[in-house]
């Protein structure tokens, strides 16, 4: 980019990237503005102004003239399933942002049709009924309209899953399948299952399901993983933290980002969690990983965080607010307190899905027997992830035992029916947000992603700030809402802390990491409408550019081509933006000439019929007639 004022000299400390010209929010109380920042072995080396970043500008620094745009420090997803997320991103067709269900079938009906024999359409979270025009879910007659012969399998929140006549038969569903605990295959009159499946209250169903369908060799998994990274990249996350989950075995499931963080290609940094898999096991599998493997092994790019984020099957509740609260067995901490005990002397953090109070209450008191022993607070990370019920006693208790919370916005999508369930009066308080931070705890946030919500964060965002659903309610009211620069915090600061990096990235600081976003709107300055609307023009990790759009296209690492070529990614790409509302007058203007158009339009098929004069004039009308 053009660099009027800045000579480039010959030094022995020249920066990789400079960034000039932007409006920087450095989230750095020490500085909390600036113009310019340069970055030199993936590490900020000055930020300030032009004059602060002359001498670092030498004949091989790319400089790049932000154009006056926002900058803000790169965003952390505190809670992403990126690892599973990334191995089947590119056989998914993703009706994130997508504003009616007529579109979203038009598009499945297309890419059934370029779908091979013996693959699947998926279509599997980042969307929800309420955010379409319709308001409604997909019939399984509509999915076998659009494809007949194709299996089709359509994921709705934590709720349902929806399959056309293609896929029961590829799934083997038939008359004589039981239903499986915790899950209802609905069925008609004769006993054939009619293609729903309910989670009922147990989301099980719809995941091992999903397990039946075709998955990727491990040359389209590394394919797959990288082009959701960039995909991540463009709504300017830098980092995220992995909470493992049901089907994401270690270390199986774990090669694919080890292998690409190996040969230096993840554009996204991850913190993962180990999840066990089988019931029953637990205890086993997390003896035999402290052996093992330990917290913070790896790098800036690739590192272990802990367990989570279930720790015991049984210990876990579930979030489907269709169903009533499920209830757990009345001995659960038995095998729980030996998992947690296992962790906190061995030095492990932990991360826990509890979505309910009635959860968070039982989990508690066992930490509490095992603080009276002096496990608690011990110095290991550990925090509550989701917490919609928690309790101000609860949060007093957590503030005690020396943890932190983690929230996502999954009432972005399920807004609707938590409120029918439980009533506005929960819904206001669906997490206690700003009952978190009076307490001084760590909130991170994040999305959730990808199954139930989508990976877009900046509709996180505007859940935070807003309280509102992607369908437009109106959930938490302003004494539970967070202001702007509070939400970057919590999406940025507060998740390096939870991962114990707050040292390291977060803020735009000489010594911290390279980790920034340039936006394509301030976010700072837009309406509350238009924040599920920004994404990234440049966005760069340690120093290497990532993403870049708009001005900035072509300035980012090359990818190779999504495969396989009938890919939907390949199609539709990912999620799929919609233009930001644009101002009251122009909206005004916009729907009058509609109106005009179809006034028009009415003149014609009246005259056709002869119930109005034959005219040359488009604007004729009776009533001027002289």
């Amino acid at each position: 980019m053009p660099v009027g004022g800045l000579t480039p000299r010959a030094t022995d400390n020249a920066a990789d990237l400079v960034v000039r010209n932007a409006k920087i929010h450095t989230g750095d109380p020490r500085l909390p503005q600036a113009e310019a920042l340069a970055i030199r072995n993936g590490v900020i080396t000055a930020v300030g102004d032009d004059k602060d970043v002359a001498d670092q500008i030498g004949p091989g620094t790319r400089v790049v003239d932000a154009l006056g745009r926002r900058m803000i420090p790169g965003l952390n997803d505190a809670h992403l399933h990126v690892i599973r997320g990334g191995l089947n991103y590119v056989l998914e067709l993703r009706w994130d942002g997508v504003a009616t269900l007529r579109q979203g079938l038009a598009m499945l009906r297309e890419q059934a049709a370029r779908t091979p024999k013996g693959q699947w359409v998926r279509v599997v979270g980042g969307w929800s009924a309420e955010q379409f025009a319709e308001k409604r879910l997909p019939t399984v007659a509509e999915l076998n309209a659009a494809a007949p012969d194709t299996p089709v399998f359509v994921l709705h929140l934590y709720q349902s899953a929806i399959l056309n006549r293609a896929a029961l038969k590829a799934v083997g569903y038939d008359e004589d399948t039981p239903d499986p605990r915790g899950g209802q295959i609905v069925r008609g009159r004769s006993g054939e299952p009619t293609g729903v499946l309910l989670a009922a209250p147990s989301a099980l169903i719809l995941y091992s399901t999903l397990a039946k369908a075709p998955a990727l060799d491990e040359e389209h998994r590394k394919t797959s993983t990288r082009h959701f990274l960039r995909e991540l990249n463009r709504f300017g996350l830098t980092s995220a933290i992995d909470a493992a989950g049901g089907f994401q075995n270690f270390p199986d499931n774990y090669e694919t980002v080890t292998a690409l963080a190996r040969e230096g290609q993840l554009s996204l940094r991850i913190a993962y969690h180990l999840f066990p898999q089988t019931a029953g096991q637990e205890v086993d599998d997390l003896t035999r990983w402290i052996s093992t493997v330990r917290p913070e092994d790896g790098d800036e790019w690739l590192r272990l965080n802990g367990a989570g984020e279930n720790l015991t099957w049984a210990a876990a509740d579930f979030e489907n607010f269709a169903q009533p609260r499920p209830e757990h067995t009345s001995d659960y901490e038995v095998e729980f307190e030996k998992a947690v005990r296992l962790l906190m002397e061995n030095g492990w953090g932990f991360r826990l899905h509890a979505t309910y109070d009635e959860t968070i209450r039982r989990d508690l008191a066992v930490f509490e027997k095992l603080a009276a022993e002096g496990l608690f607070p011990g110095g290991n990370r550990w925090l509550f992830d989701h917490a919609e019920t928690v309790s101000s006693d609860s949060l007093d208790r957590i503030v005690a035992l020396g943890g932190a919370m983690s929230v996502q916005n999954r009432l972005s999508f399920q807004g609707e029916a938590f409120t029918r369930r439980y009533g506005p009066g929960a819904a206001a308080d669906a997490p206690p947000i700003r009952a978190m931070l009076a307490r001084g705890l760590t909130v991170g946030a994040g999305t959730d992603a990808t199954r139930v919500s989508s990976y877009n964060p900046w509709i996180a965002l505007h859940w935070l700030v807003t309280g509102r659903s992607v369908g437009d309610l109106t959930m938490r009211p302003p004494h539970n809402r967070v202001d702007r620069e509070t939400a970057l915090e919590m999406f940025t600061t507060a998740g390096a802390a939870l991962t114990g990096e707050q040292a390291l990235k977060g803020i735009l600081r000489p010594g911290f990491l390279g980790d920034l976003t340039v936006l394509s709107e301030d976010f700072f300055a837009v309406s509350d409408v238009e924040i599920p609307h920004i994404e990234a023009l440049l966005t760069v990790v340690g120093g290497r550019v990532v993403y870049a759009a708009g001005e900035y296209e072509g300035l980012d690492e090359p990818l190779p081509t999504v495969t396989p070529g009938w890919s939907p990614v390949a199609h539709f790409g990912g999620y799929q933006a919609t233009p930001a509302p644009r101002r009251a007058g122009v909206r005004q203007a916009e729907l009058l000439g509609q109106a005009a158009a179809e006034s028009e339009e009415h003149r014609q098929w009246r005259t056709r019929r002869g119930l109005a004069p034959e005219t040359d004039n488009p604007m004729f009308d009776p009533c001027f007639s002289l």
